[in-house]
């Protein structure tokens, strides 16, 4: 037996609940893993909450490191005792151990630690797809400007520095002068607290008028509209999340009027939809972690068992960086 985090039915982190579950041997395609850590992400308590709705019992949780136990057939990428890391359906990361599919599971490497790779793989695979794939149609060179929402978060902190790197200039918002600092502290050009300032006015100031090519946006209902004033012509509005809740309904037409805009609906599990695609945004990310270019900011972690209070405190917008749970 192992222990596992399952829910029964959608509602609050009440919900959540500890149980004993019995884990077999791996099928074909599948590998069994002992976690050594387990990451925490907003997707997460969509799951729970039914905004992403589950089948019940549900288990929960999508990203996670260990080591693997047992390799079913026609699995050949991995091996017994290989250190492993992965961004992964179905939901169930939140356990001791697990059978899954193997196709997400990459190999950990060496230099990089079962905490760090359970902190970044969602976030890190996420930010990669968004600044290396997800672009508006005129391009993005270096100097260009972009806006990134929620730029303390897991996600905001790997694509302040990797954004650095890659000679963009980020534009980030938050919501306390604390994350906002942080945020520049991991190579932001500017932040804007936006409990305090107006971000579509202060966008418009730092760009002398211009706006963004991009704005990268996983708020949701609270950023949409102004957002969208935030663009320059020809502007990408790009959506990969709904923290605030989604999108209200909204009429095309308005996109001409605000300069030709376009608009897109990302989600990670489209871009690892298959092995080698997979492997190879995981190598880039593994690449840019190893360099220090970026480096994984974990500055909470919770046990196992505390995973209630985890939920309430991501909810809360009480974390920052990429929040753990920690295994015994």
């Amino acid at each position: 037996m192992t222990l596992a985090v399952q829910i029964r039915q959608h509602g609050g982190p009440e919900e959540l609940q500890i149980v004993d579950v019995q884990v077999g041997e791996p099928g074909p395609g599948q590998v069994r893993i002992r976690h050594h850590a387990v990451g925490l992400n907003f997707i997460d308590v969509y799951h729970r909450t039914g905004l992403y709705p589950l089948n019940m019992p549900a288990g929960i949780g999508m990203e996670a490191a260990g080591v693997i136990e047992a390799v079913g057939e026609g699995v050949t990428h991995l091996q017994v005792g290989d250190r492993a890391a992965y961004a992964s359906n179905p939901p169930g990361s939140y356990s001791e151990r697990r059978v899954m599919p193997a196709m997400c599971v990459c190999k950990l490497p060496d230099a990089i630690s079962f905490e760090t790779g359970a902190a970044m793989m969602l976030k890190g695979l996420t930010a990669q797809y968004l600044l290396k794939k997800t672009r508006p149609v005129e391009g993005l060179e270096p100097g260009d400007f972009v806006l990134f929402h929620a730029a303390a978060g897991g996600v905001g902190l790997i694509a302040c520095q990797w954004a650095r790197a890659l000679g963009l200039r980020l534009i980030a918002t938050a919501g306390s002068d604390a994350k906002c600092q942080l945020a520049l502290d991991n190579g932001a050009a500017h932040a804007i607290n936006y409990r305090q300032e107006d971000f579509a006015a202060r966008v418009k100031e730092i760009t002398a008028g211009q706006g963004v090519k991009v704005v990268y946006d996983s708020v949701g209902k609270d950023t949409w509209d102004k957002s969208l004033d935030c663009l320059r012509p020809f502007g990408l509005m790009a959506s990969f999340g709904n923290a605030s809740g989604p999108v209200a309904p909204f009429a095309p037409g308005m996109l001409g009027a605000k300069g030709s805009l376009y608009v897109t609906r990302q989600t990670l599990f489209t871009h690892i939809r298959t092995r080698g695609a997979t492997q190879a945004m995981a190598d880039e990310l593994f690449a840019v972690v190893a360099s220090g270019q970026v480096k994984i900011h974990i500055a909470q972690r919770y046990a196992l068992t505390d995973v209630q209070q985890a939920h309430r405190d991501l909810e809360a917008r009480k974390t920052t960086g990429s929040p753990l749970l920690t295994l015994p």
